[in-house]
Order: C-alpha cells, then sequence, then structure tokens
C-alpha cells in the first residue's frame, strides 16, 4: 500500500502532429503537473493522434504509472477525417481507463477546429493533468 503522501506518477503521450502546438501543450503538462504534486515517470511522442491507444496501454500496464495524460490537436481539413480520428481514438481512450482502472486526462483539441482555434487551446492540457491527479485521488 502506498502511503498517502507519495506524489502520483503521471504517463504522458504526446501527438507529434502538428508539432508546434502539442510540444507547448507538453510543457504546460509538465509544468502543471509539477505545480500539482505529480511526478512525470515517463513521455511518449506518438505520430498521431490515432496511434495513442498503444502507447497509453502499455502506460497503464505499467505499475509505476498511477495515470496518463494524452495530448494532441486533431485539426480540421478539408475531409471528415479530423471527426472520424477523434472519435476512434477518444472510444478506445476511454475503454483503456476502464479496462485498467487508471484515470487518462484527455488533452486532445478538436476536431472541428482550426489552427487558431488550437493554438488559443494550448492551456487545456493543464485541465487534462488536474483530471487525472483528481481522479486518482477520488478513486485511490
Amino acid at each position: 500500500m502506498r502511503k498517502e503522501k507519495e506524489e502520483i506518477r503521471i504517463g504522458i503521450v504526446v501527438s507529434e502532429f502538428h508539432y508546434d502546438i502539442t510540444m507547448m501543450m507538453l510543457e504546460r503538462a509538465k509544468e502543471h503537473a509539477e505545480f500539482l504534486g505529480a511526478k512525470v515517470e515517463k513521455v511518449i511522442k506518438v505520430p498521431g493522434v490515432f496511434d495513442m491507444p498503444l502507447a497509453i496501454k502499455m502506460l497503464l500496464q505499467d505499475i509505476n504509472i498511477d495515470g496518463v495524460v494524452a495530448l494532441g490537436a486533431v485539426i480540421e481539413g478539408e475531409t471528415e477525417h479530423d471527426e472520424v480520428v477523434m472519435q476512434q481514438a477518444a472510444r478506445k481512450i476511454v475503454d483503456l481507463a476502464v479496462q485498467y482502472e487508471k484515470p487518462v486526462g484527455l488533452g486532445i483539441t478538436g476536431p472541428g477546429m482550426s489552427r487558431l482555434q488550437a493554438e488559443e487551446r494550448i492551456d487545456r492540457a493543464k485541465q487534462a493533468v488536474e483530471a487525472v491527479v483528481k481522479m486518482y485521488k477520488r478513486l485511490k
């Protein structure tokens, strides 16, 4: 049994697609984790949001990880590709959280947003970290 004062240990999975936006999201998430007293144990960079579930699963299987934060930006294109990617990724991410009984914060912005809107939503990464920390504390 872990002691009450031990910090939560989180993993972060971040999409490299829209790198300039997602790497700023990663930095904000790391800063906010430190502010909340959480320790970022591992960061896995994946090519895109669609590629996240496997990396999230690997982190959730790790006994040294208490929760995972998923970070990405799904920007609207000329087709409905952004909607398909987001729907499928979100569904699988929820399934993994339930399966492994560990919180996963959805810090993926979109779909249907412009690049400008994505830039304006970079701070949503902090909310995803906060959600993981709150859920972990409330469920333990």
